[in-house]
């Protein structure tokens, strides 16, 4: 099995300039071509058929100073095609009043999955006491969570608030909840990262938007936290989905723990029977 943990859609409601620039140095003269195919969920699957890729979580994001917004009744009718797609939601804690029952309404009404949260784009802390009903909530109904940490090139983000430190206090308030670090600290805090999954048995690495071919120079020990990595491809902003799950499955690590961070550790978050 392959789960792909990191899937963005195609289409935005809204893009930032900078996020535009970022998917046109990706996709050249294709980018209309992209986001008008994959705006369909089927054209996606087609995909995703292509690549051998089993599941794919699909992200709402709302953010718009930094890169823009795909809002969550878009991404719900999206995985709505297809038991595959699965959703997560965004919710912002620094805008929605009563983030906690608007992720509660969230999962009621559409089915959404798991939550990702982006602090360097809407910046704050993760472990900011505004948070935690969040956390709680999410905690209640099961669900996991996603979160950016690490660098971001888009205009207006903050690194500061990418720091995995912060979610240390989150792993010990919340020993239930499964935290999934987003790029795994990249570039400045790999070992971060890779301490905290090792450390707490709710955190993992996601290793989504870094390239393949770097992977055990950045880890050179993930064979031995194999069963706390979960890959993601960053799509579109990674084209090259079947490419990078073929790397992944010629680095110099044992069956078990590419099959495991390829797919068996993302199902076992999910909840899905491998």
């Amino acid at each position: 099995m392959i789960i792909d943990f990191h899937v963005h859609t195609a289409y935005y409601q809204t893009m930032t300039r900078s996020y535009a620039d970022y998917i046109r140095s990706k996709w050249g003269d294709r980018t209309d071509w992209l986001i008008e195919t994959y705006s369909s969920p089927e054209a996606f699957l087609g995909l995703m058929d292509e690549g051998g890729i089993d599941y794919a979580v699909i992200l709402a994001e709302l953010a718009p100073i930094t890169t823009g917004i795909a809002d969550n009744e878009y991404v719900a009718e999206f995985c709505s095609k297809s038991p595959r797609l699965i959703p997560f939601a965004s919710v912002n804690p620094c805008t929605s009043p009563l983030p906690a029952k608007e992720l509660e309404k969230l999962v009621l009404e559409y089915g959404f999955r798991g939550l990702k949260l982006y602090p360097t784009y809407q910046h704050y802390y993760p472990n900011d006491a505004m948070i935690y009903p969040l956390y709680a909530k999410a905690q209640e109904l099961g669900m996991p969570v996603s979160m950016h940490l690490g660098s971001s090139i888009f205009t207006g983000s903050r690194l500061k608030y990418g720091d995995p430190l912060y979610i240390d206090d989150v792993a010990v308030d919340f020993p239930e909840l499964t935290l999934v670090q987003c790029h795994s600290g990249r570039p400045f805090w790999y070992d971060r990262a890779f301490g905290l999954a090792r450390l707490h048995e709710n955190v993992y690495m996601e290793i989504s938007g870094l390239p393949p071919t770097l992977l055990l120079k950045y880890f050179p020990d993930m064979d031995r936290i194999a069963d706390k990595v979960i890959y993601g491809s960053d799509w579109p902003g990674v084209p090259t989905i079947k490419e990078n799950i073929q790397v992944i499955k010629g680095l110099e690590m044992s069956d078990d723990s590419k099959q495991k961070i390829l797919g068996v550790n993302a199902a076992r978050v999910l909840g899905i029977e491998s």
